[in-house]
């Protein structure tokens, strides 16, 4: 797979400026929740023909780099 950011776009215009599937509205949240929920990136392509293999790996590739950028702060009961 060449660089995600070329399967990834990010525009106010489309779909309230979430993360999407580059010439299509399919957002990346829907392909990781599907994956989550037990779809195989099989059925994934066969649900949404406009997909490729390389589509759901940059969407995976995409919530990695999105969580690690992420600030954890613990909060602790009682504390």
């Amino acid at each position: 797979m060449k660089d995600y950011r070329e399967h990834i776009i990010v525009d106010p215009d489309i779909m309230m400026g979430k993360p999407v599937i580059a010439g299509t509205r399919i957002p990346v949240e829907m392909i990781l929740r599907d994956l989550g929920a037990g779809m195989t990136p099989e059925e994934l392509l066969r649900a949404y023909p406009q997909l490729t293999m390389d589509d759901i790996r940059a969407a995976q590739a995409w919530a990695a780099d999105y969580l690690a950028d992420e600030e954890i702060i613990s909060l602790k009961e009682g504390g």
